[in-house]
């Protein structure tokens, strides 16, 4: 073919300097702190393990991406803020993202046909049979052929965080918590709910810390605990197989103060710490701290909280009688009750203790959903089915265990420790960067001008003294 030069693109002059733009740089990335992601896959194998829950039933003969590469490509993808399917028609060109993927031939100067030279990645139109492909597809189906098992991915999830577990844990807190995944088309499971006051899912998710145990998309017509015993019972059991003597925590909000949530928590040995909603019989009991949280208030002006530890039980809802602790609280705004109910002992925690810094802190799994959401694209489920929704909300989840995972062990002891994920693909992957690939060498030349370069280095340093994790056993 005839090179062409490209038109050049005059901007105004710099004092006596034109300024002279033209597409001419060559192999160009803005992504090159990518590769950094490639090192957390070849220490862990997250997407590598992710890839074992689907069944491929092309005719190997034919294909060129396989369920390994179009994972990585569309995981990676989203690590490096690509939230749609159409923006990959563009990314097939890109050598960084090829490499990230593992291509031998990040050009795609050797593709078989011959429309797709020069694109070594998969388009939209392969990368949608991941999501796309319905669940009894087999060899003889027309085009969608790669079934994912989502019984197998919900595994997956659970062996990932077993997988960066240095040591037997003491103790675990488990946190549940639901949130709203705005819908703006007539999916399957499309509901109205009144809380949201707009049509949504309602995924239930499932943290230990900032580890994603489980991320499952439901309807929202129904209440919030809905199938989160059949979660807890798979999760416990496979945590007790391998950690028998671990301490279990149960930790949520009101919406999962049921009794046969807290009566199988007793039975299994579980431990519990719940939100309880307010009644006129609770405002009664606390109604000598909340008159001297009132008075404190008057006298000095500042906000008083106050906390009462009691033994109550329901009328007719709760099987037995548990130890609740009511916070008596008077704001500017007036008085702030707040009721929890446990099965920890007071040997174990005070009322104060148990509400601030036990119950209080599952705030932090409300900041790693809003994450997963903002920054990864978990609320981007457009599809029509709700099948369709789930493994894009499962591919959103690895994209994060993959972040979740450089940040503790990349950024660990750097400025970027405790960064979210959207800071981390702002400030370590978007990078600019010429790709120069020889038959003997890839080599990536990164912006002299890239003002983070310490911390990178640092991350670069983490990863490859870091041991290749083996696969968890138990």
């Amino acid at each position: 073919m005839t090179e062409c030069n490209p038109t050049p693109l005059f901007f105004q002059d710099l004092g006596s300097r034109q300024v002279i733009a033209a597409f001419d740089g060559g192999k160009v990335t803005s992504d090159a702190g990518g590769l950094l992601l490639r090192e957390v896959e070849f220490k862990f194998q997250f997407v590598e393990r992710f890839a074992c829950c689907f069944t491929d039933h092309r005719d190997p003969d034919l294909i060129e991406h396989t369920v390994l590469d179009l994972l990585k490509q569309r995981v990676f993808g989203l690590c490096l803020g690509y939230e749609d399917l159409n923006d990959h028609d563009q990314l097939r060109h890109d050598p960084l993202l090829a490499i990230l993927v593992g291509k031998t031939d990040p050009l795609g100067v050797d593709r078989s046909r011959r429309a797709d030279r020069g694109k070594a990645l998969a388009g939209k139109s392969t990368l949608n049979r991941l999501e796309l492909t319905p669940v009894r597809a087999n060899a003889g189906s027309r085009y969608k052929k790669i079934v994912a098992h989502l019984d197998r991915i919900e595994e997956f999830l659970l062996e990932a965080f077993i997988l960066q577990q240095r040591t037997p844990p003491p103790r675990l807190v488990l946190d549940l918590d639901t949130t709203d995944d705005p819908i703006h088309g007539h999916q399957l499971g499309r509901f109205f709910h009144g809380y949201y006051d707009e049509y949504c899912y309602l995924p239930l998710y499932i943290f230990c810390g900032d580890h994603p145990l489980c991320a499952r998309l439901r309807p929202s017509d129904i209440d919030a605990p809905c199938g989160v015993l059949k979660q807890l019972q798979r999760i416990v059991t496979r945590l007790r197989q391998l950690w028998p003597e671990v301490n279990i925590v149960l930790r949520a909000d009101s919406g999962f103060c049921r009794d046969y949530l807290m009566r199988w928590c007793e039975d299994n040995n579980v431990d519990f710490l719940f939100g309880m909603g307010k009644n006129s019989r609770l405002n009664r009991i606390l109604g000598k701290e909340l008159h001297d949280a009132k008075v404190q208030f008057e006298q000095t002006r500042q906000p008083t909280r106050l906390f009462k530890d009691f033994t109550y039980r329901t009328h007719k809802s709760w099987s037995r009688s548990r130890r609740v602790i009511g916070k008596a609280e008077h704001l500017n705004k007036g008085s702030n009750p707040r009721f929890v109910v446990t099965s920890l002992t007071t040997e174990e925690f005070d009322a104060r203790t148990l509400y601030e810094q036990e119950y209080c802190a599952r705030g932090e799994m409300e900041n790693r959903i809003k994450e997963q959401q903002l920054s990864l694209f978990a609320d981007r489920t457009s599809c029509a089915t709700m099948r369709a929704n789930q493994v894009r909300l499962y591919l959103s989840t690895v994209a994060y265990i993959v972040l979740r995972c450089l940040r503790e062990f990349g950024l660990k002891e750097t400025e970027m420790a405790q960064a979210q994920c959207g800071t981390i693909r702002l400030r370590l992957f978007k990078i600019g960067a010429i790709v120069r690939v020889s038959v003997r060498r890839v080599v990536v030349a990164l912006s002299e001008a890239y003002p983070f370069q310490a911390v990178f280095t640092a991350v670069w340093n983490n990863l490859r003294v870091l041991p290749r994790q083996p696969v968890a056993t138990g």
